[in-house]
């Protein structure tokens, strides 16, 4: 079965957001059922580990946290990243 292009976009999203995450010292593994980044501190406990997933909405594509709500513009991996650190080492 191959894979539709909504799936396609959606990895490539994710896998923008992985790379900025990994620079900044975090572990982003994709997982492909559901599609969505497992993101982790391995500086930190695991259990401190969220769970990112990229839809599209009227707007975009938008990445959004495990509970629903939204993270940032999937244009801008950039400052989702910056969101996710917060969030994550605001979790101490």
């Amino acid at each position: 079965m191959s894979a539709t292009p909504r799936e396609h976009t959606r990895t490539y999203y994710l896998g923008k957001l992985a790379a900025e995450l990994e620079q900044r010292g975090l572990v982003a593994a994709l997982r492909r059922y559901p599609l969505v980044l497992r993101i982790s501190d391995p500086q930190r406990t695991a259990m401190l580990a969220e769970t990112v997933d990229c839809v599209p909405v009227a707007d975009g594509w938008f990445y959004r946290w495990s509970w629903g709500e939204l993270v940032g513009s999937a244009d801008d991996p950039v400052l989702a990243a910056e969101r996710i650190v917060h969030v994550l080492t605001a979790r101490q």
